[in-house]
């Protein structure tokens, strides 16, 4: 059973519309905070407050601990915003922060081996589609104490997006599909179908110059959706429930998969070849005339192409809209954390309306935060306005435990389909199998 509309509609269109009415591995250090033991911390409250004596006090009376440090991962893409609020927070609660990089995607693969042992950070950062597999394995505590806030101040869906089996673990930050980005002073026009994206690319890719009308991640599956979607191939079946329902390689899908291979003519390079600095470099210096990317770069592409950027859905696929992957960036807190106070109130403070505009300030972010969607920041931004409109042609990523199985299957297909001229459907069907393997394997 595919993914319901009204799935579709309830999740997406609760991001978008809330808009229109007003996203590479890094790398990180092992270092940490050692936990006093290899449990995770208990929950703790106000029972406590007074226990911190001299620390500035919350609304709500929560303290931080005696002694309190923090140290928090991030994205290198996104580690100038953390600096500055990592900055504030220490300034109004004497609680140090120390940041070390980490791509988002990665980070419960991390927490998950560095958590009990007491190396892993205090405060995390991670796509929404991971917290099935964090909250699940007792990786994080629940948003307890700032649950209230948390849920009034934000959208439905980024709350949705926060929570597992009906309890909030995150705290949301930011909103996330992708878009196409292009130059202007190359693109006069966006294009409306990818056979326009095929039509340009073939007058100005050149490979002996290394110029491209088009560049993405071809081998990421995040990246892919819309060339699995569009015709109605979907991930789990029953809204994102099911394991078993996986229609990776269904009629829909491997139709869709068609127009991912024509345009291998005119990007006539390797998959391995292409990650965010190279393709960045060459889209900020004319060489990249289109990208299909997400908001954590239009702060750099707003500075390299200032008036010259422009960013549109992306182009419909056999002439059906192209249904992307939309996602919820949330912190969460660790469970294992010697601070859990100091680490809570660091989540809670990094995602009020002034924090969730500096994002939006610093690297183009979206934000879930209803005040800050309504601010004329946001509301007279023409490029939050395109990602809201492609986001209502979207689909939230699934966030059961076994979506972190999908992943290297599907990332390995999509590389066999693009480099070796492989068959989408068989490579479809092989990533179908060993999905289904990974999870009955994970469920014994």
């Amino acid at each position: 059973m595919k993914l319901k509309k009204m799935m579709v509609i309830t999740a997406a269109c609760s991001m978008a519309l809330s808009i229109t009415a007003c996203g590479a591995s890094g790398n990180g250090n092992n270092g940490g905070n050692t936990a006093a033991t290899n449990a995770p911390a208990e929950n703790t409250g106000t029972d406590n407050a007074g226990t911190n004596s001299g620390n500035a006090v919350t609304s709500e009376g929560v303290v931080p601990e005696e002694g309190a440090t923090l140290i928090v991962w991030e994205s290198k893409e996104e580690r100038a915003f953390t600096e500055e609020i990592a900055k504030q927070f220490t300034e109004k609660y004497n609680v140090p922060v120390k940041i070390e990089e980490l791509a988002p995607p990665d980070q419960v693969t991390k927490l998950t081996q560095d958590g009990p042992s007491g190396l892993a950070a205090d405060v995390v950062v991670i796509p929404h589609d991971n917290l099935g597999k964090a909250a699940s394995a007792s990786l994080l505590l629940p948003n307890d104490l700032f649950a209230e806030e948390t849920k009034t101040r934000n959208t439905e869906a980024s709350i949705i997006g926060a929570s597992y089996e009906g309890e909030l673990y995150g705290y949301p930050r930011a909103a996330e599909t992708v878009a196409l980005f292009y130059n202007k002073s190359l693109v006069k026009e966006a294009p409306k179908s990818f056979d326009d994206v095929l039509a340009f690319s073939k007058t100005f890719t050149d490979k002996s110059k290394n110029r491209y009308g088009i560049m993405w991640e071809v081998g990421n599956m995040y990246f892919n959706y819309p060339f699995i979607a569009a015709n109605g191939g979907y991930l789990f079946g029953d809204n994102g429930t099911n394991k078993d329902d996986i229609g990776l390689a269904s009629e829909g899908a491997i139709k869709s998969l068609q127009t991912f291979v024509k345009l291998k003519e005119v990007l006539p390079i390797k998959s391995g070849d292409i990650n965010p600095d190279i393709k960045r470099s060459l889209f900020n210096s004319g060489d990249v005339a289109m990208d299909i990317n997400g908001p954590w770069e239009l702060g750099a592409y707003k500075e390299a192409l200032g008036e010259n950027l422009g960013i549109a859905p992306i182009p419909t696929i056999d002439g059906k809209t192209s249904i992307t992957f939309s996602g919820i960036k949330i912190y969460g807190v660790n469970s294992y954390t010697q601070y859990p106070n100091a680490a809570k109130m660091y989540a809670d403070f990094a995602t009020t309306k002034e924090a969730q505009l500096l994002l939006n300030k610093t690297i183009g972010s979206v934000p879930t935060n209803k005040e800050a969607l309504e601010d004329p920041q946001i509301k007279s931004d023409p490029y939050v306005s395109a990602f809201a409109q492609q986001a209502t042609n979207s689909q939230p990523m699934p966030s059961i435990p076994e979506m972190g199985n999908v992943w290297s299957p599907v990332n390995a297909a999509l590389p066999e389909i693009w480099d070796n001229n492989a068959d989408p459907k068989a490579a479809m069907e092989k990533a179908v199998q060993q999905i289904k393997d990974l999870n009955n394997g994970a469920s014994q």
